[in-house]
């Protein structure tokens, strides 16, 4: 089984409100787990791309092959504004991996000064009372991957399960914001342990 560990946070600017900041890891290829929480829960799946999220899509099941492509389009767009920013690929590469990284074409101007980690899939989940589904970009950490502030962790994508609704709540701003420079990234003990992702010159 999987667990799952609380940590507190600054409200976020989209999704369903809530009281504190739920980190969902998945050991398995195919579950997603809680415990100790008492926030509400949805069905929610991870995939690397839209394709893989058509392959799993069914007019029975909870999402559509059309959820599947708005998911996609809106992580994208999620990606872009909140994925943390790095003033060097070299700190960027420390907390997300060799290679999981790349130029900012956005912030400054598109100078090659910032970097930010890649877009590597996104998780969606089904929206309580049967609303639109919600989305969320993920990124690669060392060891599995993530949501951009860190907040949900993932092991595997290709999964599938439960998960609360507060894990689709916006990360933080981080487009046009000063990157995080090396001794900010240390001082807050390293990507993910400050209970959302920030600027910090």
């Amino acid at each position: 089984m999987n667990a799952i560990a609380q940590k507190p946070s600054a409200p976020k600017q989209f999704g369903p409100k809530r009281s504190g900041r739920a980190a969902l890891f998945i050991l398995g290829a195919s579950a997603f787990a809680l415990a100790g929480c008492q926030e509400e829960q949805t069905q929610a799946s991870a995939f690397p791309d839209e394709a893989s999220c058509r392959a799993q899509a069914s007019p029975g099941g909870w999402f559509t092959e059309q959820d599947c492509a708005e998911a996609f389009a809106e992580a994208a767009v999620l990606h872009e504004e909140t994925a943390p920013r790095y003033e060097s690929r070299e700190v960027c590469e420390a907390e997300h991996g060799v290679g999981a990284c790349g130029a900012d074409s956005v912030s400054q101007g598109g100078s090659g000064g910032i970097f930010m980690p890649l877009f590597v899939g996104y998780m969606m989940g089904q929206a309580l009372g049967g609303g639109r589904v919600m989305s969320q970009p993920v990124i690669r950490t060392p060891g599995g991957f993530s949501t951009p502030d860190g907040g949900t962790k993932i092991g595997n994508l290709n999964s599938s399960g439960r998960i609360t609704t507060g894990a689709f709540q916006k990360s933080a701003v981080t487009k046009g914001q000063p990157p995080m420079t090396k001794a900010f990234v240390a001082q807050r003990g390293g990507f993910g342990n400050s209970g959302g992702v920030r600027a910090g010159g």
